[in-house]
């Protein structure tokens, strides 16, 4: 099972978010160290694995690093090594967002709710 599953616009080809190209090399390697350290990524755990992708771009030109979330669907802005620790223990632990750091909500949309809505 599959608890949540973190993509981190960290390297893009054409930064156009982030003004310091330093930070979101910094912040995935304090995800990927942090998600490993605290068995974020262990099979066994109950509440679920915790997955995690670096991502070239998400298409969310601001704010950068940008880190989305899934499955809420949370995208957080100005994503930095201090912050991706906080992240992870608040939110991705303790299932509390922290609303001051989200840029934008890009929840999933049901399939099924989507066809009754279009008359399908």
């Amino acid at each position: 099972m599959i608890s949540h599953h973190l993509l981190l616009c960290a390297t893009p080809a054409k930064a156009l978010c982030c003004p310091d190209p330093a930070v979101g090399p910094a912040s995935w390697d304090t995800l990927k160290r942090l998600v490993r350290e605290w068995g974020l990524e262990d099979p066994a755990r109950p509440e679920g694995i915790v997955l995690r992708t670096k991502a070239d771009c998400l298409r969310i030109c601001a704010e950068g690093p940008v880190l989305l979330i899934w499955p809420e669907g949370i995208v957080y802005g100005g994503v930095t090594p201090e912050r991706i620790e906080r992240i992870l223990r608040e939110h991705v632990i303790g299932g509390q967002p922290i609303e001051a750091w989200i840029i934008k909500r890009m929840p999933f949309a049901d399939p099924a709710a989507a066809g009754q809505t279009s008359g399908l």
